[in-house]
């Protein structure tokens, strides 16, 4: 069957795509309908719920709602796409110069109580060649603020390349199993509180971080997918080599 290509849209003005090159993220407000992330929150839930789960989203069952699904557009028809979302496609379309693939996804919920994880470069996990990851996160829940662990960004930190990582230093805070940030003042971060459907998209190399949710009954959930140009390669991880297309 011949699929017939549609060209991706241009949702960005320029001053939006120079505010990105020069500060390494752009929020888009409301870029995904409430009635679409409320669908979406009820699928990955009953994804979860079902039983026995799927093997691709098992874990243990006091964990089905607090541990993030890994890679659920490589399994899933509704995950793919939200992924593929118009706005999203086009935007990275503007911002790469060229088409864009996805080649990772995850659905945190972060639970009240739950930690964040420490500041940190996305390339340093995710090496590609040439560079031009972006990744963009959306937001699930009607408001993502300082109190349930919103993200935190440093402006202009993706000017600096790659910076050492090392040990958390706040495991009280932050995930002790993820690597943190050197040589830079995290504390010049700046939160970014987000509604229910905005995207933030951000560069590889921006530094940003988030912190503890501390709210008592307010989750985090969010949807965020790693993007590449189409002619960009992941280098070492086997397990994101695989393209996905957004058409």
């Amino acid at each position: 069957m011949n699929i017939t290509y549609t060209a991706p849209l241009t949702p960005l003005s320029e001053e939006q795509i120079e505010f990105f090159k020069e500060n390494g993220y752009l929020l888009w407000k409301k870029g995904m309908s409430s009635d679409l992330i409320d669908a979406f929150n009820g699928h990955i839930y009953d994804i979860r719920n079902e039983s026995p789960m799927p093997e691709w989203a098992a874990c243990e069952e006091s964990k089905k709602y607090s541990l993030r699904l890994f890679n659920p557009h490589k399994h899933d028809s509704m995950s793919r796409q939200l992924m593929k979302h118009a706005i999203v496609r086009g935007a990275l379309a503007q911002l790469m110069g060229k088409e864009a693939v996805c080649v990772q996804s995850m659905y945190f919920y972060k639970e009240p109580g739950s930690p964040g994880q420490a500041a940190h470069q996305d390339y340093y996990y995710i090496k590609n060649d040439p560079m031009t990851m972006i990744a963009a996160w959306t937001a699930m829940e009607d408001v993502v603020d300082i109190e349930n662990g919103c993200l935190w960004v440093m402006p202009g930190t993706h000017k600096l390349g790659l910076l050492p990582h090392g040990a958390v230093k706040n495991i009280e805070e932050h995930e002790h199993w993820t690597e943190e940030t050197e040589g830079v003042d995290t504390t010049k971060q700046i939160p970014v509180i987000m509604e229910k459907g905005d995207i933030l998209l951000f560069s590889e190399l921006l530094i940003h971080s988030s912190n503890k949710n501390r709210s008592t009954d307010r989750w985090r959930r969010s949807y965020v997918c790693h993007y590449i140009r189409e002619d960009s390669h992941v280098l070492h991880r086997e397990d994101l080599r695989q393209k996905y297309p957004l058409y």
